[in-house]
């Protein structure tokens, strides 16, 4: 068995959590649309459009959520950094054994196989942890997105909008709008108000 292709294996297992995690810590971007406050112009039946990234930057569930998943995610890449450190050393301690003719070749074969085997665990944790990840995300994003919707649904019982936008540094819906059509300062007012009672109760 090569030393470098379990280290690495190991390193790359090891690299895809931390994209995982660069992923999920990086600061949304914000859209060049300037904020207004809420967009009390904007008439019963009118047009009105949401930031998505400011939205989700400033909801309070959204990053509580987000807190809790980075300090999963660091536990998950502390505990996989520490089982390639015990592999790496392992088959440093094995190779050493064999240059210095310590072992039989029998041993030396079973202790290989064996190292082999523990390599392929590895693999198969780090794609495990990866999968958990991936899941956890979208449930994370499920949970803000239902959050949203339900509270877009019974605010538009009472403002009667007939279209509401959404808008994001990735995808804009709204190029150019009037400022005061843009009401997501008052939605993640009135979003964090009652994740604040939600979570009091």
């Amino acid at each position: 068995m090569k030393k470098a292709s379990i280290i690495t294996n190991a390193i790359l297992g090891a690299a895809v959590i931390v994209l995982f995690i660069l992923h999920f810590t990086s600061k949304p971007v914000v859209n060049t649309v300037t904020e207004m406050p809420e967009g009390d112009t904007s008439l019963s039946g009118g047009i009105v459009y949401i930031n998505i990234d400011s939205l989700i930057s400033q909801y309070d569930m959204f990053n509580d959520l987000r807190t809790e998943f980075e300090s999963k995610a660091q536990t998950i890449q502390n505990d996989l950094n520490k089982r390639g450190r015990t592999l790496e050393n392992d088959v440093k301690d094995f190779q050493t054994k064999v240059q210095k003719g310590l072992i039989t070749r029998s041993q030396a074969e079973a202790q290989q196989q064996q190292l082999a085997k523990r390599e392929q665990e590895l693999q198969g944790y780090i794609r495990q942890k990866q999968e958990e990840l991936g899941e956890e995300e979208q449930v994370l994003n499920r949970r803000v997105f239902d959050a949203l919707q339900t509270y877009i649904d019974k605010m538009n019982q009472e403002k009667q909008y007939s279209l509401i936008l959404s808008t994001s540094g990735y995808n804009n819906t709204v190029i150019q709008g009037d400022k005061s059509l843009n009401i997501t300062s008052s939605v993640v007012e009135a979003m964090n108000d009652e994740y604040i009672k939600q979570r009091s109760k």
